[in-house]
């Protein structure tokens, strides 16, 4: 890949409007973050800023800028996979779509990476679907952006939360969601829906709400456990094509949930009972649903876009190509596509 030289501290201080420069850094509220100042990342290159949503929570995100971009540029914000940290597939997201013409951020989740957020490692659709939202304020303040013609990108399980974001956020003129699951619809009814029945919910319900009494007793909360290390003889493909990619040298890293021992166990407990997918049809402005033509994970996409209206939508199947392609195989993901979508609604 051709990396091009991205924005420096100071033009990136330079380009915010001197009411946003005040408000940051007048903002007592705002989280000190200790941000890692070595680089850390499975690839090249970028600048850390921070901003802040409305639950008061601070989250860390990395910013990229066209090289000898001047005036007000489309802009991105890019999240996921679900577990993963900026340092991974979605800072190659931002890092690939800047290069193409476009401000771009790839920020951490609440309560993860570099974010900020207590107790740690907990999902929330609520608060996550929040983080895609105070993604669009910080980047409609910039005097380089153009508010007019904001996106966002969402890859696994944040595809499934940038659509609820654009149902909620008419700010959001376009959106994509890459290799998505349905976090809510997983969660509830097990893969492939295997497990969707009132009685393995309140199986699972009992086990959380019993969890929670522990992890309140003893001070700490339970983690349920990153992609499964060692591989099991009988681990489904998929499986081994997660472990592939967090588990090895291709992606790696040492503050990414799914490389490690994963989220807090009790986390499942607010995806139960919210389903993420209620108000899609009701979105008005553009959304391309990418999908690998092998994925496990498909049939979330191709639910979703039967959900959606309007001839502003898209849906886009991969051929060849599995879940975890759509991750980092520069091959496999469609850039070109995804440009031309933004291209012809971020106008």
């Amino acid at each position: 890949m051709n990396m091009k030289t991205v924005m420096t501290a100071a033009v990136m201080a330079a380009a915010l409007t001197t009411d946003a420069q005040t408000a940051y850094k007048n903002d007592t509220d705002m989280d000190r973050l200790e941000l890692t100042k070595e680089w850390d990342k499975t690839f090249p290159k970028s600048e850390k800023v921070t901003f802040r949503n409305r639950y008061g929570i601070t989250l860390a995100a990395d910013l990229y800028k066209p090289v000898g971009a001047d005036g007000k540029l489309p802009a991105l914000a890019v999240c996921g996979p679900f577990g993963a940290v900026k340092e991974q597939a979605s800072g190659l997201y931002a890092q690939e779509l800047a290069e193409r013409g476009f401000l771009t951020i790839a920020f951490d989740p609440s309560f993860t990476g570099e974010s900020g957020g207590s107790p740690r490692y907990v999902a929330s659709p609520d608060i996550n679907t929040e983080d895609f939202c105070a993604a669009v304020d910080w980047l409609s303040v910039r005097d380089d952006v153009d508010a007019s013609r904001i996106g966002i990108l969402g890859i696994c399980g944040w595809g499934g939360l940038a659509l609820n974001a654009a149902a909620v956020d008419t700010r959001i003129k376009a959106a994509v969601a890459s290799t998505m699951y349905d976090m809510s619809r997983v969660t509830a009814n097990g893969y492939f829906d295997e497990a969707d029945s009132a009685g393995a919910r309140n199986t699972m319900r009992r086990m959380l709400s019993a969890q929670r009494t522990e992890d309140y007793r003893n001070g700490t909360y339970a983690r349920a456990g990153g992609v499964v290390d060692p591989l099991p003889e009988d681990a489904p493909q998929f499986v081994k094509d997660y472990h592939a990619y967090y588990k090895t040298e291709r992606g790696y890293h040492r503050r990414s949930l799914n490389s490690n021992d994963g989220w807090n166990t009790t986390s499942a407990l607010s995806f139960l009972n919210m389903p993420l997918m209620t108000y899609i049809g009701e979105i008005e402005n553009a959304v391309m649903i990418v999908h690998g033509e092998k994925a496990h994970s498909r049939y979330f996409g191709e639910d979703a876009f039967r959900r959606l209206k309007g001839d502003n939508k898209k849906l886009l199947i991969v051929s060849g190509a599995s879940h975890t392609d759509l991750y980092d195989n520069m091959e496999k993901i469609p850039f070109g596509s995804i440009e031309e979508f933004y291209r012809t609604y971020l106008r």
